[in-house]
């Protein structure tokens, strides 16, 4: 029984939850609300003869094969939703800019609320400080925020913190879409404390770390590939129903309209859980970074560094230099070794 749970709550767990479940849902809302309009596919024909149980017996295989197949097309979804496949280079421009306008005036609502806040604790402000709050403040659009802001609760001015801080730090790390941001943040984690290159060192980082670190990591994304796969299966089911509309032999339009209108309202409902559900994500990632530096060094036969410069250098010489050839490699990472090493040659 140890074994079964194991396995149960291993990978399987994630792809159950994270793929099949969500197919399984968009494919139910599919047989039951476009395939009565579709009347001439012989497989319907046959699924609409069958009894109760060869239905659910259908549903289930149907949801098995679909969510393996969204499965192994996850890295396409999550780059076209994050902004990087199929946008024509003008749109991803824009976008681009949209996110660093978002950014910045999230960062200037959050300044006047800290700089209003210094004032209301610990009196006047310094010069500087007030003039920064005086040029923040002349803008009207601003201005407006800012009067709202002041409105807010304290958990309600901690989720404009958290919208912050789903953006990266480094401006040109930014991404077209929301999502993209979302996750970007946390790529670029270990390289902006650590210089340690997480995408190419991933792998290795995840098998030096423990089982907990790494578990959590992949529940934690397995929220995020539910929202993903939900979308991505309404918008497919949206489609059908529309194509059922216009070509269907008298279809039932107010089941199709009604399917159309419920899944247009769903999609951002679910693309913003999406990105909800990242920040639980970019937590686990973090810790994955902090606690497998260590670990991550020595497998790699080197010492982490005392000092967070000596071991910032350290990770770019790793992170950088896997491309060049190994004896170059070896004389510029010998510094760090944990023990002195032989050429074996």
């Amino acid at each position: 029984m140890g074994d079964i749970a194991k396995g149960v709550l291993g990978g399987a767990w994630t792809l159950l939850v994270g793929w099949i479940l969500p197919t399984a849902l968009n494919l139910a809302v599919f047989l039951l609300t476009v395939a009565p309009s579709l009347r001439d596919l012989g497989p319907l024909e046959r699924l609409r003869g069958a009894g109760g149980l060869g239905t659910g017996l259908t549903l289930l295989t149907g949801a098995l094969l679909l969510g393996l197949v969204a499965n192994a097309c996850q890295n396409a979804l999550y780059r076209l939703l994050e902004g990087y496949l199929l946008w024509p280079a003008r749109a991803f421009e824009a976008g681009c800019r949209r996110s660093r306008r978002s950014r910045a005036f999230l960062a200037d609502r959050l300044t006047v609320l800290r700089l209003e806040r210094r004032r209301a604790e610990q009196g006047p402000l310094r010069t500087e400080d007030e003039e920064e709050l005086a040029r923040l403040l002349a803008d009207p659009r601003l201005a407006r925020a800012a009067g709202r802001d002041r409105r807010r609760t304290a958990v309600q001015r901690g989720l404009l913190r958290e919208r912050f801080a789903r953006f990266p730090i480094a401006d040109d790390q930014i991404a077209p879409t929301r999502l993209g941001n979302a996750i970007r943040r946390f790529e670029e984690y270990g390289w902006d404390r650590y210089r340690l290159d997480t995408q190419l060192l991933w792998n290795e980082l995840t098998g030096c770390v423990p089982d907990q670190i790494r578990r959590q990591s992949e529940l934690a994304r397995a929220s995020v590939d539910f929202f993903v796969a939900l979308l991505s299966g309404h918008v497919v089911v949206a489609l059908a129903a529309a194509l059922a509309l216009a070509a269907g032999d008298k279809p039932d339009r107010l089941a199709l309209l009604g399917t159309l209108g419920v899944l247009a309202a769903l999609v951002p409902v679910w693309y913003r859980s999406a990105v909800t559900a990242t920040d639980e994500w970019a937590a686990a990632v973090r810790a994955l970074v902090n606690t497998g530096r260590k670990p991550l060094a020595a497998s790699l036969g080197l010492a982490l560094p005392q000092t967070l410069a000596a071991e910032r250098a350290m990770w770019t010489m790793v992170s950088r230099l896997s491309r060049i050839p190994y004896h170059e490699r070896a004389a510029a990472l010998d510094p760090y070794r944990a023990e002195p090493t032989t050429d074996p040659a």
